[in-house]
């Protein structure tokens, strides 16, 4: 067996460096689509025009240059996209091409903390999940995760490839041939799901996906664990042979994914609606009490309905509990008064709280914001 891995950072800790660093920052979320002539003029003046923005709202000159450098045209890319930048101090924090339409409005501005919101929005919850790509002679695995560009791990599982494809065409000693080939097809066979579900098992993963060879991949999945069974989906398409339509294979893996985040979205709905009228209910709804529980690490899952409380603001703190009321004094720590979905956001992630948007409506009671708790809201406290 030949095996690569590559590691990279989680979002989550990622997203936790990010706002731990002290601002201003320069958020930047536009439309970087280049597929037609009406585009690529449109890309062509983005720079300027964002850099004019950002200049009006009290950039700096360096910040302002390294936004025109990393606004540059996304060629080569299939349209729609949209890109999501954030720079600090002059440098580019983070740089991110998102596939897919907009699914918010655009966002150029100066604050005090990044603004991940868009982020968030555009690329939905995150969860890992691994594709494998398999033929007879044996098959490519990757782990990846839903919110994160590139490959997490990469490995090679190289099968046997004696008699794989030559077969006599006639003669006595046909079948004893073609009995011996297809026991290499499933010793290899054998090989890559056992490899499969090493990496679903370690990764935790909530999704797999099944390409490649027709013959192949029901050999694997016949051996298939029942844990990597119960989460597989296969693809019609041959991608380890050189013609094969890679694209046709990235839009199946992103409506399977898309398919993850509704069934994940609409559990947490349903176990947030069971918890309402609870005694000690292990829940939280409304701006006041969200926020009362984030200020005590409380929250497990912060649920925030898309494009609300826009109109609200919350105090920033420069230090725990990250967040408060508007009426409260912050302890001398506030940082300052900020939209409450970039703030409610910002203390989520920096307490290893779960962020889940969701659409306008789907909140129990009108509510704009919710949250599952790690430990029950009353006298009840968390056992050590």
């Amino acid at each position: 067996m030949a095996e690569q891995v590559n590691t990279a950072h989680s979002p989550e800790k990622l997203y936790a460096e990010l706002f731990r660093k002290e601002g201003p920052w320069a958020t930047v979320y536009v439309d970087a689509s280049t597929g037609t002539v009406d585009t690529l003029r449109a890309g062509d003046v983005l720079p300027a025009k964002v850099r004019d923005s950002l200049d009006k709202q009290g950039a700096s000159e360096a910040d302002l240059r390294a936004v025109e450098e990393a606004l540059s045209p996304a060629t080569g890319l299939p349209s729609p996209v949209a890109r999501f930048v954030l720079v600090r101090d002059g440098t580019v924090e983070l740089n991110e091409v998102l596939p897919g339409p907009m699914v918010g409005p655009p966002v150029v501005e100066v604050g005090l903390i990044p603004n991940l919101l868009p982020l968030l929005q555009q690329r939905g919850d995150d969860f890992p999940y691994v594709v494998a790509e398999v033929g007879r002679d044996g098959g490519e695995i990757r782990l990846q995760y839903a919110r994160q560009d590139g490959v997490v791990e990469e490995r090679a599982v190289e099968g046997e490839t004696e008699n794989l494809k030559k077969v006599p065409t006639g003669g006595w000693s046909q079948g004893r041939f073609q009995h011996h080939t297809e026991e290499i097809w499933r010793r290899n066979a054998d090989e890559i799901a056992a490899e499969i579900d090493r990496v679903v098992r370690t990764s935790r993963a909530q999704l797999l996906i099944i390409a490649g060879d027709i013959r192949a991949r029901e050999l694997v999945t016949d051996q298939l664990s029942e844990a990597s069974r119960a989460i597989e989906v296969t693809i019609d398409s041959h991608t380890r042979t050189g013609g094969a339509d890679r694209e046709s294979l990235r839009t199946e893996i992103s409506r399977h994914v898309a398919g993850v985040w509704a069934r994940q979205q609409q559990a947490i709905l349903e176990r947030l609606s069971e918890q309402q009228g609870q005694p000690h209910a292990e829940a939280a709804s409304g701006l006041g009490e969200v926020v009362r529980a984030l200020q005590q690490a409380q929250v497990d899952t912060l649920i925030l309905q898309q494009q609300a409380l826009a109109d609200h603001k919350v105090l920033a703190l420069t230090q725990e509990p990250w967040i408060a009321t508007a009426g409260e004094d912050g302890n001398g720590l506030v940082l300052g008064k900020l939209d409450a979905p970039a703030a409610l956001v910002r203390a989520a992630v920096l307490t290893d709280a779960r962020v889940v948007l969701v659409p306008e409506g789907a909140l129990p009671g009108g509510k704009a914001v919710a949250a599952l708790l790690r430990w029950p809201i009353g006298p009840d406290v968390p056992r050590g």
